[in-house]
């Protein structure tokens, strides 16, 4: 096994998915207006936090001008704004906002990966694109091989169970997403969901604060145990 900054070097310099380095080079050429004056990271994004955490957060993918533009997850766009804010209030995060990747955010006892590293058109990686990252999450769990996971929106919770089964920690029928969903696994883990905080949850209300809160509470709780 690599180790976390090995692993995070690799992920960095993957081309295995040619639409998806085309599209986050383009975005990073044309860039957006008010972000005329950055030099975009263009790049698949590493992983974030300690390898060593309890909690193990899986995201969706890059945001085209915000992980896509500062190089680190959730850094830069209102997805991350609710996210470091919760971490902040549950303790996992020294700081509720983050905004490139010199701002001096530090997680403890949290990691944060995604099913897919590079920012995927429409926010919408194709079944290939999402193989073609697969061993990418599957070495971030080895590594950090969390107690809790926490897997935002139902893409990134089928691919966390898909990495369940294989490791015979979940076993029988496949459990159906949804917001605060809680699964015992095997060892003592467990598996948590959650909507996504995208702003079509979060400006129509779907996902509030007070929701997100809970989830984070309840991995808190989770991992004391």
């Amino acid at each position: 096994m690599p180790t976390w900054a090995s692993l995070n070097r690799q992920i960095v310099s993957c081309e295995q998915c040619p639409r998806l380095r085309a599209h986050c080079s383009h975005i990073a050429a044309e860039k957006r207006r008010a972000f005329r004056d950055w030099d975009y990271w263009g790049q698949p994004v590493p992983n974030l936090g300690d390898p060593r955490a309890n909690l193990l957060i899986v995201g969706l993918a890059p945001a085209a001008h915000g992980a896509n533009r500062t190089g680190r997850m959730f850094t830069g766009d209102r997805s991350g704004d609710w996210l470091f804010r919760a971490l902040h209030r549950a303790g996992f995060a020294n700081q509720p906002h983050a905004t490139d990747r010199d701002d001096g955010l530090q997680l403890t006892d949290c990691a944060i990966t995604a099913v897919c590293h590079c920012a995927p058109p429409d926010n919408k990686p194709s079944r290939e694109e999402l193989a073609n990252c697969r061993p990418w999450l599957s070495q971030s769990i080895e590594l950090v091989s969390p107690r809790v996971f926490l897997a935002l929106g139902q893409i990134a919770w089928k691919a966390t169970i898909d990495q369940l089964l294989e490791r015979e920690w979940l076993v029988g029928k496949r459990p159906t997403f949804g917001h605060a969903a809680k699964v015992r696994l095997s060892d003592n883990r467990w598996l948590l969901g959650s909507y996504h905080p995208s702003q079509q949850n979060t400006f129509t209300g779907r996902l509030t604060e007070p929701m997100f809160d809970d989830v984070f509470s309840t991995a808190r709780r989770l991992m004391k145990a």
